[in-house]
């Protein structure tokens, strides 16, 4: 069976797994998090998010964050601070704060669009079309993301061919990448294989990312399966932090911790200091008063 050599891992934590947290996280945890995890050696870390503080409180102080990062000593000259920006707003706060790369989402179900930022998938497509002009015209990278890709709370099944159609009009509208999302963790390595075997048709391996939740446990299944099918960056999130408030049960994303394990015992490179990982997922838990997610955290930290 063929493997990638290496896998990128696209660190979530900070801002997909924080961002769902009852605890509010101070500026100050959110950068130690994100600096033990740097530390550790993932290069691509989704930092914070440019959105309303009414409605995604635990990602107030975003300028900050990216304020405090950008002091640090620049050890790692390939290292990637991301935001997400669902708006022109959010756009061009994240502009004045000196990021370099941020992320568009968008649904592949049209009842989880309505109810997540109240449009349906083709409006907001068409509010995405400025955001993503205005970030390259400042040199600034565009990530894509889509939900539901094997599962929707409202809808149950999502046609492959619908998140098909999604994905290629966020590459065509400047995307780099396409990170697709199974938000409620329903996939199984029979659909993750059925999803993939459509999109890798007309769309590169390199341009597209695995986002598995682990719900069901099924996300290193799924994710092994992407990786035989030549996916090579894959999301994830320290602890096991995250979840989706528009989907009842959805547990976290799956642990960084894990797929670190996985990958080590593929023979994959990562790049990734596992012990340090660990240290970063059991502070972050411990600072939230919550068990960690991390099935590898809590069989090597059993204080975890």
């Amino acid at each position: 069976m063929s493997y990638p050599n290496k896998v990128r891992i696209v660190e979530v934590g900070p801002r997909d797994g924080l961002q769902n947290e009852k605890t509010i996280v101070d500026v100050n945890t959110k950068v130690e998090l994100i600096t033990q995890l740097r530390e550790a050696g993932l290069t691509y870390i989704e930092a914070g998010s440019f959105v309303s503080p009414k409605w995604v409180p635990q990602m107030a102080g975003s300028h900050e964050i990216f304020a405090a990062l950008s002091m640090q000593p620049s050890t790692h000259l390939d290292i990637t601070y991301a935001a997400l920006t669902p708006n022109m707003q959010g756009l061009e706060r994240a502009i004045a704060s000196g990021v370099k790369e941020v992320a568009v989402f968008a649904a592949a179900s049209e009842s989880f669009s309505q109810k997540n930022i109240n449009c349906s998938i083709d409006e907001s497509l068409a509010r995405f079309l400025p955001v993503i002009a205005k970030a390259k015209s400042e040199n600034i990278s565009v990530r894509g993301y889509v939900s539901c890709v094997l599962g929707c709370p409202y809808e149950g099944s999502v046609s492959v061919a619908q998140v098909d159609e999604v994905a290629q009009q966020l590459l065509h509208m400047g995307c780099y990448e396409i990170s697709l999302g199974d938000t409620i963790g329903v996939g199984t390595p029979a659909s993750t294989s059925a999803l993939l075997d459509k999109l890798l048709a007309s769309i590169p391996a390199d341009k597209l990312a695995m986002h598995m939740h682990d719900t069901y446990g099924q996300a290193l299944a799924n994710i092994v399966i992407a990786l035989q099918m030549g996916i090579s960056v894959i999301d994830s999130s320290i602890a096991g932090l995250g979840g989706c408030p528009y989907a009842n049960g959805a547990s976290g994303n799956v642990a960084t911790e894990d797929l670190v394990y996985m990958l080590t015992g593929l023979g994959i490179d990562h790049g990734v200091d596992l012990d340090k990982l660990l240290i970063a997922g059991n502070n972050i838990v411990a600072k939230l008063n919550r068990a960690n997610g991390s099935k590898v955290a809590c069989a090597l930290s059993p204080e975890a």
